[in-house]
């Protein structure tokens, strides 16, 4: 059954998710009192799902430490997003076809974002500012 815009926003009402629009397809997801915003972006036949976790330092020696433990976690410690960089900013992402969404998918999605706000920004963010 094809999906759209109104269905991932009722998907993100059951999931009792706090959140308000964007505009434009877009449902910005509170990720808690301290955490960045989640973007919840739908863009047929994709919805993409990012946040933004900050800038990439200009030094060569602390952008190797961080791209290696930005690889480390999407090993280790993802199953439905990744870590990336867009221009020169780090963020956390991820894909899902809208066509077939549903609640657990999504739910899936932004509880794996949750907790690598919570376990890996911090430290992250501390090794970019080194």
């Amino acid at each position: 059954m094809p999906q759209n815009v109104d269905d991932v926003e009722n998907i993100l009402y059951r999931l009792n998710r706090n959140f308000e629009s964007g505009g434009a397809g877009t449902f910005l997801v509170s990720s808690g009192t301290e955490g960045p915003t989640i973007a919840v972006h739908v863009n047929d036949p994709i919805v993409v799902v990012r946040v933004a976790i900050g800038p990439v330092p200009s030094d060569e020696q602390r952008q190797l430490a961080l791209f290696r433990q930005l690889l480390e976690y999407n090993a280790e410690g993802l199953v439905h997003s990744a870590y990336a960089l867009e221009g020169s900013e780090m963020v956390l992402t991820s894909g899902l076809a809208l066509e077939n969404i549903d609640a657990n998918e999504l739910a899936a999605v932004l509880s794996d974002i949750d907790l690598a706000l919570a376990r890996h920004v911090k430290k992250l963010r501390e090794i970019a500012m080194e």
